[in-house]
């Protein structure tokens, strides 16, 4: 009986030696992929002119040169960008008030031109008492125009307004974005 014992330990010793040992082969396909097997014979035969032979690697318990070098970079590496909750940093939030300040800018603009342009229409209607009815009646159309045009632009230029004031600056908050991030720059 311990003779049964002693031969199966002595196998089971040098099997595991042969494990250790062993050699892994490397091949690519026509696709592209990357393959490795333990032995000859699981490469296809097409691809056995390719095989690399990569020898079995010395298990060690001090750090390899590479793992090392690795260290070190990551070291030299400058600190990551701080990001909020959800992953974004400080450009997508920089980004996201631009566009922001300028739908303000740009709908300001507009608002601040169909608002002059309506007021001179209803200055020139009441300039033409004496004028006809019908260039009244298109004076008045032209002005409804102008009117609506101005109330369109007052209502985007109080969106961008409200985005860049309140909406912004609570979502970077419950976000953990750092406020600065959404300050415009001018």
């Amino acid at each position: 009986m311990r003779k049964l014992g002693l031969l199966i330990l002595i196998s089971c010793l040098i099997s595991s030696s042969f494990a250790i040992g062993q050699e892994i082969y490397q091949w690519v396909d026509e696709k592209g992929s990357l393959h490795f097997a333990d032995d000859l014979s699981l490469v296809p035969e097409r691809y056995r002119n390719q095989v690399l032979k990569k020898p079995p690697k010395e298990p060690s318990l001090l750090p390899s040169p590479q793992v090392s070098k690795e260290v070190e970079e990551r070291k030299s590496e400058p600190p990551r960008e701080p990001k909020d909750l959800v992953g974004r940093g400080e450009e997508w939030w920089r980004t996201r008030a631009k566009e922001w300040d300028e739908k303000l800018l740009y709908a300001t603009k507009n608002y601040d031109a169909a608002y002059a342009a309506w007021k001179a229409k209803e200055n020139e209607l009441e300039q033409s008492k004496f004028k006809s009815q019908s260039l009244k009646r298109k004076l008045k159309a032209e002005i409804k125009v102008l009117e609506a045009k101005a109330k369109e632009w007052e209502k985007e230029r109080d969106q961008a307004k409200n985005m860049l004031e309140k909406v912004l600056p609570r979502e970077a908050e419950e976000l953990k974005a750092d406020p600065n991030w959404i300050k415009i720059e001018k």
